[in-house]
């Protein structure tokens, strides 16, 4: 069952890449606290993510953050190695925090995950993005095709 607006973010263990290597984040402790943008994409250095979702947030971080936004998160169904070559091409610095939910645990407890097995790519998430405040859904907005629309930093920022 997919999480709904109201809904608490689940609690799963995910990692992020530290100074000593990957370091394991809780979910429910690191997404909870203030006001945090989340978005998810199918993986990182796809087409889509690598030149449209990610590349907004950057963007429009500043404005994010004028509107009370006190984290940028985004989570993809890779290793933390991926995440933060990906970030680091990209130019994120520290401005987004980038979740490697690497065995889908996350997508499922969301009740997002997708199976792109028919691709080679097998179990990912799909393509959403999140307001969460101390811990609770408050907009959920789910990509319904192959573009990013809904979920993309201006349909965020509307919603703040």
């Amino acid at each position: 069952m997919t999480v709904a607006s109201g809904s608490r973010i689940p609690d799963v263990e995910v990692r992020t890449m530290g100074t000593d290597g990957p370091q394991p984040v809780r979910t429910g402790e690191v997404l909870a606290k203030g006001k945090v943008v989340l978005f998810a994409v199918p993986g990182a250095f796809t087409p889509g993510c690598s030149k449209i979702h990610l590349p907004g947030y950057l963007e429009n971080y500043d404005e994010l953050r004028d509107k009370g936004v006190d984290l940028v998160a985004c989570i993809a169904v890779n290793d933390p190695w991926v995440m933060q070559a990906w970030a680091d091409s990209q130019g994120a610095g520290d401005r987004i925090l980038m979740l490697a939910d690497g065995n889908a645990e996350f997508a499922k407890a969301m009740g997002l995950e997708a199976d792109l097995s028919g691709a080679g790519l097998g179990v990912r998430s799909r393509r959403y993005a999140a307001v969460i405040e101390d811990g609770v859904i408050s907009s959920l907005e789910v990509e319904q095709g192959g573009g990013v629309d809904v979920s993309s930093c201006q349909s965020m920022l509307a919603k703040l």
